[in-house]
Parts: C-alpha cells; structure tokens; sequence
C-alpha cells in the first residue's frame, strides 16, 4: 500500500492529496520518502523560520522535555515567564503589556475576538469590523472574521456582527463609527496573495480606532517574528496597536501562539473568562524561546530585508511577462500572474525541487526561512528559472 492510500484511507477529507511524504530537514532543505531533495521556499508556510532542524530548538526540546514538559495552567514556569517577558519587550507594550499564549494562529485570533466582546464602552459598540479576503483561520470565531465567503457559507450561522468591507482607507472612513467594538486586520494578507495594505492605512486605521474607542487587533500570524524586515509588520509604520496575534514563526516549527495586549486593552480581560489546558506550557515556550534568541543573536531580521531585496532583484532578472507584480515586504514575498496558472508553476517548481504555495490561480507565495543566504537564493534562481521556462 502507497503513502497515498494509507493518506487517503485514514485521514480526514479536509485537505487535498499531499505533495509529497516528507522525512526529513536541514536548513532550508527537506527530502522525501524517495531521497528527492527539496529547497524549501515555503518554510511550512511561514513557520520555520530557522529552517529545519535547526540545533539550537533541537537542544531547547530536548533539554525541555528532558525536565517538565507540562505542567498546566495552574501552575508558572521559567520559560513561560521569559517568554512572555521577551514578547513584551519586543512588541514595546511597556509597563502595561499582557501575553495570552494559545496553541495556534486561530486560537490567538479566537482570544482576541473575545478581548473585542469586552470593549462595549456604554454598550454602544457591538459590531466589529474585518476585511474582504482577509484569512484570520478557520474556527468558528476566526472563520467569522474570514472575508472569504466561499470559507464561510457552509458553517453559518458564525458569530455575529462582523462586517467585512473593502481594504481601501474610503471604506475604512465609511464604516468606523462608535458602534464598533474593533477593527482586525492582517497588515499584508497572506492566504490572499501576499496582499498588501494601501499606504498609509495602518496609520488611518490606528487614527480612527483611537477616535472611535475601538480597538486595532493585529492579525501578525504570517508576518510577524521578522517575517517582513521588522520584527512586526506594524512596526514599519511606527504604530502602536491594542493586540497582537502570533503564531507560525514564533516557535519555528512547535505549535504555538500568543495575544499580546497593549494599554488598556490589557485590563480587558479578567479571571476565569478565557483558557487552555496546553497554552504556554514549557516545552513550546522553551522553544519560542530558543527560536527568538537566535533570531536575535544573529540579526535575522535585518537578514530577512537584506534577503528579501536580494529575492525581488532575482525576480525581476528574469523579466517574464508571466510575473506582473511583485508584493510583500521582506521574506513575504507574492508574486502576481498575469495569466491564471499558478497551480501549474508551483508543480513545476516541485518538479525541479522547489517548494513555493499556489496562494490562488494566479499568485505564488514564497517565504523562505529566515536564515536562507547566498547559496540557497543562487539555487531558488536556477530552480525557479527552469520552472519558468517549462511553462
């Protein structure tokens, strides 16, 4: 019996058939169960951002489970503690700054949906405001912030009093009033295309929550921990939000997410409203830990800028008239078609060992870790080009 028939056998029928049967990892590489070897250029969608196998997450894992692997939620521990310290620090909550930490992106988005329940006001503010295409995850919570209708309309009813508008500042000005409770969005919509924002719309946005009474809940599941040449994507307009949802990069490949509040924002939430049993336990907050130490130490943020300007001048060497756009901000990277046959170049890419995502019929993904040199950008040129080429 293949791979395949064991997949189709005995999982869910939620996903496409696989790729391929990965089974191993080193750097920016990964092999198959036939030895085919892979430059990832996906980085399991943005979430290893050390790459595979990187040895200091393999030692953090290790020693951490070596000594307390859970403990619950009744209960502290020092990497629980670091890391929410080191969030605070990074994200520049100041004083007043809060961590949540939740096992997934959805789950940081389903904390945050509730934190937008509590800011009522005098009990005025009851809508909450989310953006046409934007992907927030698929529970019920998040699915009800997702503006893809096509995601949504086989599980409605979903919470109510979303309205999804146009990612435009027009639409933003028309919908803000004292009726809504908050304002969610992805500063580039990733699961879209690598979409990103009009300039100055994070500003706007930021002017009119303020005005308003409303909260700005960022989305930074995808481009947050160095993804975009700064360690949020918030952070390149010099905004301050109310919250912030994490995940993907933040444990480089171990589950895990956070909503970290800013402000008043932080005293939203009180005992016993909000929970989970794994959220924050030691051995994925060691590794957070471990994955943002490294970041840190050896500047991999400014590497990620520096990277992704290397990536976009590649790109645009090969100057293809299939290629019409070139999105993102550093190793977020979308790439517009100018004919609707993305899912045919991304098979190519795999053909030539190149993992890029087909975002849509007619947009690539790519993001690669954020660890990824010279050598591997050299190798992305040849793979890619020959993809390019067999078109």
């Amino acid at each position: 019996m293949t791979w395949q028939d064991r997949y189709g056998e005995s999982m869910m029928r939620t996903l496409a058939m696989p790729l391929a049967l990965l089974v191993r990892g080193d750097g920016c590489r990964v092999w198959d169960d036939a030895g085919k070897e892979y430059l990832d250029f996906l980085a399991g969608i943005a979430v290893n951002a050390l790459g595979h196998a990187h040895p200091a997450v393999v030692s953090a894992v290790s020693r951490q489970v070596g000594t307390l692997s859970h403990v619950s939620n009744y209960f502290a521990t020092e990497p629980q503690l670091e890391l929410a310290e080191r969030l605070k620090r990074l994200t520049g909550t100041g004083d007043r700054g809060r961590v949540y930490f939740s096992n997934s992106g959805a789950e940081a988005i389903e904390a945050a949906f509730k934190l937008s329940r509590l800011n009522k006001g005098d009990g005025s503010r009851t809508r909450v405001l989310a953006l046409h295409d934007a992907f927030h995850g698929r529970t019920m919570g998040a699915l009800a912030l997702t503006g893809k209708p096509q995601l949504r309309e086989q599980f409605e009813p979903l919470a109510g009093g979303v309205h999804h508008i146009d990612s435009t500042i027009e639409a933003l000005e028309a919908a803000m009033d004292g009726t809504v409770a908050a304002l969610f969005l992805e500063p580039v919509k990733g699961e879209a295309g690598v979409v990103d924002l009009p300039e100055g719309y994070l500003t706007r946005a930021r002017d009119l929550c303020t005005e308003h009474g409303a909260l700005l809940i960022l989305d930074e599941i995808q481009t947050g921990i160095g993804r975009t040449g700064a360690w949020f994507a918030y952070q390149h307009e010099g905004i301050t939000p109310d919250a912030v949802a994490l995940a993907k990069g933040l444990g480089g490949g171990v589950p895990i997410g956070a909503l970290v509040t800013f402000g008043a924002a932080s005293d939203l939430f009180t005992r016993g409203q909000h929970g989970s049993t794994y959220g924050g336990n030691p051995l994925v907050t060691a590794a957070a830990n471990a994955v943002l130490t490294v970041i840190e130490e050896e500047n991999l943020v400014a590497n990620a800028a520096a990277r992704g300007e290397q990536l976009r001048e590649i790109i645009a060497r090969f100057e293809s008239p299939l290629i019409s756009e070139v999105r993102g901000r550093g190793l977020l990277v979308g790439l517009g078609l100018s004919e609707p046959v993305a899912l045919a170049l991304a098979a190519a890419c795999l053909a030539e060992g190149l993992i890029v995502n087909a975002a849509n019929e007619s947009s690539i993904r790519i993001a690669p870790p954020l660890i990824v040199g010279d050598s591997e950008l050299k190798e992305f040129e040849r793979r890619f080009g020959l993809a390019l080429a067999s078109l």
